[in-house]
């Protein structure tokens, strides 16, 4: 992986969204929502007032709950991930 998230940001890969059939009818892919879960790639440096390095409440390999419409979504190769400010995630899955 060649990103390294700026700041108190949190790099998250989505989780995978199955094909979706409702009534015999498919959904295509975009019709379908964001996935809120992820798991976490890369954390970036988090620091406070004094420029002191404090440490992420979430670290690789967790999986955790995204806003539905909060982050930066960056497409890198054929992978799509979301950038986002570790305050604004909502939870770690256990």
């Amino acid at each position: 992986m060649n990103i390294k998230p700026l700041g108190a940001r949190v790099l998250v890969e989505p989780a995978e969204v199955k094909e979706e059939v409702k009534g015999g009818i498919y959904i295509p892919d975009t019709a379908k929502e964001k996935p809120q879960e992820g798991k976490v790639i890369a954390v970036g440096i988090k620091r406070d007032d004094d420029g002191k390095e404090i440490p992420f409440d979430v670290k690789v390999g967790d999986t955790v709950l995204m806003p539905k419409y909060g982050g930066t979504e960056v497409k890198v190769g054929d992978k799509t991930y979301q950038i986002v400010r570790e305050e604004d995630l909502l939870g770690v899955l256990a």
